[in-house]
């Protein structure tokens, strides 16, 4: 009995150890899968739709059900899953807060007051506390912005009046860059002989406290009058960069995209296309030659035709694309390469890549110094973002991290914000070819016409708000009806900032070689979308206003 209980003992402890092994085996089985999937892992790109979505949009035909809005245009500023890039030193600044105002106050508690409030009857404006009466106030007033500095304010035109300026940015916005205002306060005195505001004027109501203009001497030697030079934004610095000596060009490494079908396309396609191509050169580590020289789409011309020589910083930041990414303009690479090959009998290593099939992976090893990829095909295989597609699309990221408005742009958009005071709401109207188009839409006219606006407005903003209107209708009296409720606002109203006594006018001819340039479809676009932005209650045509699927029947 017991030599069977000992002969049978050690199968049951050989088919425990098994089982054991077994699930042992599984489980660092399920590991390796788990860990291999998050490795191989890629985000889908922060924009408006997923990268496969864009991909079919962008290659469908014109009678295709999906359309593009290009009534919107976001950048990186807008993206919620872009990480905010870090401020560089030079203009790291800490906002002004509650706390910061405190302990300001106990440093200058030992200045009190007399209590018979003599010296406050003539308002001192370089008296630290009237600056900490503003700065209190802002807050208090203002919840959407960021004040970053302040400068000492200085008198007003009456004297118990003080001209206060200081430096801001919107709260919703993800970029580090800063914009200026300057206002009136009229100033009284509270209760324990401290300062108060009692009449805070507009924006840009402080003219005494606007930034000094640095101007030329307005006389020549021989006595003739000298034209004074325009005005700028001492903040935007979009030079072209130079690549310095020939060493310095042979010894870079360049990814260069021929022009493709691209150009001339609408702002979306080529913001999609052109995020490729950089994309790829700092997936390769080489520096993207750039073509500065974009296309207007006849979608966005009075003429309804394209319009070529475009400057690209029109548009765009390329101050903060230069700080962030490695390129060159194309003209100045092209002369570079020319002048090195005449001087030299060893030509410059090119590396010629004529379809988009040649993956970025394939190149990573390639030790040319230039990689040049032409689009000679028929459209669509001549589009730039094909080079993104399939497999690539897990290594190559789009920088929407690069990618801003330009800040001449943006000063438009805080101009119209700041003349509201921060304080308004918005409706984006989307109108236009799609309201014609009754098969892909067949609500859309009738839902955003001028009486059923106003009805669905009245059930989601209270009157007499300030209302600023996002459209792409063409026609200004269109929405006439809504002003017996609303304090209506449309871009159209604010054409002074764009004339030719703006800044904005002045800074973009002498970007474009003293000639004027047109504030375009591609410009209203831009600052259409920041103002919708920043308003503190935002109403959609496509989720608000009517069934109608944003891009075409059946979508939604």
């Amino acid at each position: 009995m017991k030599e069977s209980e000992l002969s049978t003992e050690p199968v049951g402890q050989n088919l425990i150890k098994l089982i054991s092994n077994l699930c042992f085996s599984v489980f660092v089985f399920s590991v390796l899968i788990f860990a291999v999937i998050a490795i191989t892992y890629q985000p889908p790109d922060p924009w408006l739709e997923s990268a496969p979505a864009l991909t079919k949009l962008f290659t469908q035909t014109e009678n295709a059900t999906f359309k593009n809005d290009d009534s919107i245009l976001k950048t990186g500023e807008d993206l919620l899953a872009v990480p905010v890039p870090a401020v560089p030193p030079a203009l790291a600044l800490n906002p002004i807060t509650e706390t910061v105002i405190e302990k300001s106050e106990e440093k200058i508690s030992n200045l009190s007051l007399k209590s018979d409030c003599e010296e406050v009857k003539v308002v001192n404006c370089s008296d630290p506390r009237v600056l900490l009466t503003v700065e209190k106030f802002n807050l208090k007033t203002f919840k959407s912005i960021v004040f970053l500095e302040y400068q000492t304010p200085v008198n007003g035109t009456k004297p118990d009046e003080c001209d206060a300026a200081w430096r801001f940015r919107n709260k919703k916005e993800k970029s580090w860059r800063k914009y200026r205002d300057f206002r009136r306060f009229k100033f009284g005195i509270g209760e324990t002989c401290t300062y108060k505001v009692v009449h805070a004027s507009g924006w840009h109501s402080g003219i005494n406290a606007r930034r000094p203009r640095n101007r030329p001497n307005t006389i020549r030697s021989g006595g003739n009058p000298k034209l004074a030079l325009p005005i700028r934004d001492e903040e935007i610095n979009d030079t072209i960069p130079t690549l310095g000596s020939e060493m310095n060009f042979r010894k870079g490494k360049y990814l260069y995209y021929a022009r493709g079908g691209d150009y001339c396309k609408g702002m979306n396609h080529y913001l999609w296309s052109f995020l490729c191509g950089l994309g790829e050169a700092m997936y390769l580590n080489r520096t993207f030659v750039m073509d500065l020289s974009t296309c207007l789409s006849a979608t966005y011309n009075p003429s309804n035709k394209d319009e070529e020589g475009k400057d690209f910083r029109f548009y765009f930041d390329f101050e903060h694309l230069k700080e962030v990414a490695s390129i060159v303009e194309e003209s100045e690479f092209l002369r570079d390469w020319k002048k090195w090959d005449r001087g030299h009998k060893r030509r410059v290593p090119v590396k010629n890549v004529k379809t988009y099939k040649v993956t970025p992976m394939q190149l990573k090893k390639d030790k040319s110094t230039i990689i040049w990829r032409q689009f000679d095909a028929p459209e669509p295989e001549n589009y730039w973002y094909r080079v993104c597609e399939g497999q690539t699309a897990k290594y190559i990221q789009r920088p929407w991290h690069a990618l801003w408005k330009s800040k001449r742009l943006m000063n438009i958009v805080t101009e119209i914000s700041g003349q509201m005071d921060w304080d308004f709401d918005a409706v984006h109207v989307v109108r236009g070819e799609k309201a014609q188009n009754k098969e892909l839409w067949p609500h859309l006219d009738s839902d955003t016409s001028p009486d059923v606006l106003l009805m669905k407005l009245k059930e989601m903003i209270q009157p007499w708000r300030n209302l600023y209107v996002a459209t792409n209708e063409p026609f200004y009296n269109y929405f006439d009806k809504l002003r017996s409720q609303y304090k209506v606002h449309l871009l159209d109203d604010y054409k002074e900032l764009w004339s030719n006594t703006s800044e904005w006018y002045n800074e973009t001819t002498l970007l474009n070689d003293g000639k004027p340039v047109e504030f375009d479809g591609y410009m209203r676009v831009a600052v259409d979308t920041e103002v919708l932005y920043r308003a503190k209650t935002r109403v959609e045509t496509f989720y608000n206003l009517t069934k109608d699927c944003k891009d075409g029947i059946n979508t939604c």
